[in-house]
């Protein structure tokens, strides 16, 4: 069953982006609340109209929602497993209930909430066990410091630099600085690059992706109904996830082949994503690239085709990112690196309004936008919204 084309975002919502940790005492369903009924709202619907839910992360209660937020019934609720690696899958998980007549409107909503638990630190987190015995005992003590060894590995390969890293965080706050829902909107120079601290080597501070709190939502319904509705449609042109299982070892266990270390896992996930498309890299306007690390943006700009593997460090140190005159905007918001960090939420967000035409840095004459979802923990996902 295909759903290209056949479904559409019709309806964003968002709480503002909130620090780590200073969003209380609100709680979780307050925020989830907040940026749904916005959703809807902006969809020009009613709160009534909504009978499903796609989730990715989070552990969300579809009837702790539905109770709240007054929906009279709930005919579809599903979430992908993993982390923040679903959050462009969790759309295709809507169109899919929405094309087979499981649901008529769903809603994709993601939040986080740190008070509690940072996730930069989540691996110390976890009880003592032969599965957690290779990475507590080696001080991989989150995904920076997992990530960094595939950093590293590229790096020893292909020659990649930490100007190539730069390069994408110094490009990244760029986008940020004009943009309100940006969390950091201070120019970033090479100077104040290189002189921050590092923090899991080659990986320095602002390699890092933000730690915020806030929530995104987005409505989805058909193709047909959404003509009748207010915004542009962002269709949903093709959703997948999924990926390798040796590359599935990358978070915790290592031990990939070469190939796959220096890689985001995403091979399969773009080519099983341009096939469904009918596209080619050559056809995205623009990408909304999960930038938890600057690195693993290198990375996946070459997993989806937009250059060979090993070239992703003189790509983006050619200017091809930029959202001026760049040849695949990426990021235009700031991303996580620099806008925040709603574990994926964001970059469907911006990528909604870059087809609507609404962006705050608005690339001309958008018809594809790529969103990807992690790579994090299986699944990885990622997304063509279309105009």
């Amino acid at each position: 069953m295909s759903i290209k084309n056949r479904t559409a975002v019709v309806g964003v919502g968002h709480t503002r982006i909130y620090k780590r940790g200073t969003s209380a005492p609100r709680t979780m369903e307050d925020l989830l609340g907040e940026a749904i009924i916005a959703a809807v709202a902006d969809a020009g619907l009613d709160i009534a109209d909504v009978n499903g839910f796609a989730y990715y992360a989070g552990g969300f209660d579809t009837p702790m929602l539905t109770e709240i937020l007054g929906i009279p019934e709930v005919r579809f609720s599903a979430s992908l497993t993993g982390s923040g690696g679903g959050s462009a899958g969790a759309l295709g998980l809507a169109a899919t209930a929405i094309v087979a007549g499981q649901a008529d409107v769903v809603v994709c909503v993601g939040g986080l909430q740190q008070a509690k638990q940072r996730y930069g630190t989540y691996a110390l987190a976890r009880e003592a066990n032969p599965e957690t015995a290779f990475y507590h005992s080696a001080g991989l003590v989150g995904p920076g410091h997992m990530f960094a060894l595939l950093a590293r590995r590229h790096m020893h390969r292909f020659g990649t630099t930490r100007e190539h890293f730069a390069e994408v965080a110094i490009s990244h706050r760029a986008n940020a600085v004009n943009h309100p829902l940006a969390s950091q909107r201070k120019p970033l120079t090479t100077e104040d690059y290189f002189a921050a601290p590092m923090l899991a080597d080659p990986h320095c501070l602002y390699d890092f992706c933000l730690e915020n709190d806030g929530a995104i939502a987005v409505v989805v319904t058909s193709a047909e109904r959404a003509r009748d509705l207010r915004h542009v449609p962002a269709r949903i042109v093709s959703s997948v996830h999924g990926g390798s299982r040796t590359w599935g070892r990358s978070l915790y266990w290592m031990n990939m082949p070469d190939d796959e270390f220096v890689s985001s896992g995403n091979v399969p996930i773009a080519r099983r994503l341009y096939e469904a498309a009918d596209l080619t890299p050559g056809d995205i306007d623009v990408a909304q690239i999960y930038d938890h690390f600057t690195s693993q943006v290198i990375m996946q700009l070459e997993d989806f085709g937009f250059c060979e593997r090993g070239e992703g460090g003189p790509f983006v140190e050619s200017g091809a990112i930029r959202f001026d005159g760049g040849s695949i905007p990426t990021n235009t918001d700031g991303g996580q690196l620099s806008g925040g960090y709603i574990w994926g939420m964001t970059h469907v967000l911006e990528a909604v309004h870059q087809v609507r035409g609404t962006a705050v840095n608005q690339v001309p004459d958008v018809r594809n936008v790529l969103v990807t979802g992690g790579p994090s923990s299986l699944p990885n996902s990622a997304l063509i919204l279309g105009r």
